[in-house]
């Protein structure tokens, strides 16, 4: 190889010998994109979140230090209420909408538990229940049509003719009173009236029983006693004004009428 040769390292560049030579557009490397700046961005770092935390926990364990101290409050007076007898009664029957409180196992010796439940389903007997509810709802408004409004109006207009109609009507209210205070097995049967016949039935099988039906014996002794007295006093006025005359008077006068 002749020294005048072309070596073919004679187009390489040395990068040392000519520091402020620029070098070759193939040896640049491209710059970097710029990256994106947002100027209306901002990050809000809180300095104080350590100071909040620890007051937070503070906070929450006055309240829990406050809520052991009630519950010991509390445990005392249940106790000091034990200890002296009286009896704290929770509402639980019935379960959809607790009014009384009821319970049989927790409450009642064992040895009573059986009449307790026995009493409880003639208490729940949906027989009783429905003639109670047959009573209420036409005893009510038929007690008021037919003795209860024909007295009223014949004490505020003073007819004789609606005098009458209070006397028939009330005379049979007396005769049902009377007849529902014995509670003969006639024509209610099965023990639907609390007489004195019925009470005497569940003296010997169901005392508690017996009870409620003594009560109600009472109640239509006392209600047929003050319906007495008040058609006694009704007929006291009616003889007493000359009504009965006037009503005699009347009917008379209607029967003539009729037959002619």
């Amino acid at each position: 190889m002749s020294h005048y040769d072309s070596s073919p390292f004679d187009e390489e560049v040395n990068p040392f010998s000519n520091p402020g030579t620029a070098q070759p557009a193939s040896s640049r490397l491209s710059p970097l994109p710029p990256e994106p700046y947002e100027g209306g961005a901002t990050i809000n770092i809180p300095l104080n979140s350590g100071k909040d935390l620890k007051a937070k926990e503070k906070e929450l364990q006055a309240k829990e230090a406050e809520l052991r101290r009630k519950e010991q409050e509390l445990k005392q007076r249940e106790e000091a209420i034990r200890r002296t007898g009286v009896v704290i009664e929770q509402k639980n029957w019935p379960p959809f909408f607790p009014i009384i409180h009821h319970d049989i196992p927790k409450d009642i010796p064992i040895h009573l538990q059986k009449m307790a439940y026995a009493a409880f389903t003639t208490f729940l007997d949906i027989t009783i229940w429905f003639l109670a509810i047959i009573y209420f709802l036409s005893g009510v408004p038929g007690a008021y049509t037919l003795w209860y409004r024909p007295i009223y109006n014949a004490m505020r207009t003073d007819s004789a003719l609606r005098f009458g109609l209070f006397f028939l009507s009330y005379a049979l209210h007396i005769g049902f009173c009377v007849f529902a205070a014995v509670g003969a097995p006639i024509i209610f049967k099965g023990n639907s009236l609390t007489g004195i016949l019925p009470a005497l039935e569940f003296l010997t099988s169901n005392v508690l029983v017996a009870a409620f039906y003594f009560v109600g014996f009472g109640a239509f002794c006392v209600e047929s006693l003050m319906s007495i007295w008040v058609i006694q006093q009704a007929y006291m006025y009616f003889r007493g004004s000359g009504k009965a005359a006037e009503m005699k008077r009347e009917a008379a006068r209607r029967t003539m009428m009729a037959a002619l």
